[in-house]
Parts: C-alpha cells; structure tokens; sequence
C-alpha cells in the first residue's frame, strides 16, 4: 500500500510540473505574440504619427509586458526574459518576411536558427 501511495504522490508531483511548465510556455508564447504584433503595428504607425496603430502598439506592449510579468513568477528573470525576446525576434523575422515580404537570406535563416537553439539549450538546462 506505501509503494502504491508513494507512486501516486509522485505521479501528482510530475503532474504539477507538467501543468507549471505548460502554463510558463503559454505564458511565454502569448507574450512574445503580443510584443511582436505590437511590432507590427509599430511599423504600421509610421513612427507613431497614426492613432490608431499608435494606440493598438501601447496597448498590445503593455499586455505583453503583464503576460510576461506572470511568466517570471514561474521562472528566473534572465530565462524568462530571454525567451520572450527570443520568440518575439523569430515571430518578428517570420511575420516580416510573410506579412511585409521582407528578405529571407541563407544569413538571417542561420541566425533565427540560432536564436532557436539558444532559447532551447536555455530552457533545458534547468
């Protein structure tokens, strides 16, 4: 009966892991998609001299800004904080290159591969 017990206790454990890990994923994902439309939008407010994109930018930062303030009560400042940005630059390439038809050379493909690698050897070296 104590292995049985002992199994479900770990099992219960691993589970509230599991959801931390997904909720801090989610979290971290949200943030960086809010933080690079927002990018969008910066780009569509020509240096914020129209309202509306203007707005929709601070609106947008400031929601990023909250999601990943949740994330970091999950995780350190520096990984949270590393990985937001690094989703947010490979999100900002990906939506530049299909929204805003913007090149897609051998060079940045590299460079957003090695953002990738760095956000995962990051995460996983917890």
């Amino acid at each position: 009966m104590d292995s049985l017990l002992q199994s479900a206790t770990r099992i219960m454990r691993l589970s509230v892991v599991q959801h931390d890990a997904f909720l801090f994923a989610g979290t971290v994902i949200l943030a960086a998609l809010f933080f690079t439309v927002g990018g969008i939008f910066m780009k569509l407010s020509e240096g914020l001299t129209k309202f509306w994109p203007t707005t929709i930018v601070f609106a947008l930062f400031v929601t990023g800004a909250a999601l990943q303030t949740l994330a970091m009560k999950q995780e350190d400042l520096a990984v949270t904080y590393l990985v937001v940005v690094g989703l947010e630059a490979i999100l900002a390439f990906l939506f530049g290159v299909l929204v805003f038809s913007e090149s897609c050379s051998p060079a940045r493909i590299a460079g957003v591969l090695l953002i990738a690698l760095g956000i995962i050897s990051l995460r996983s070296a917890f």
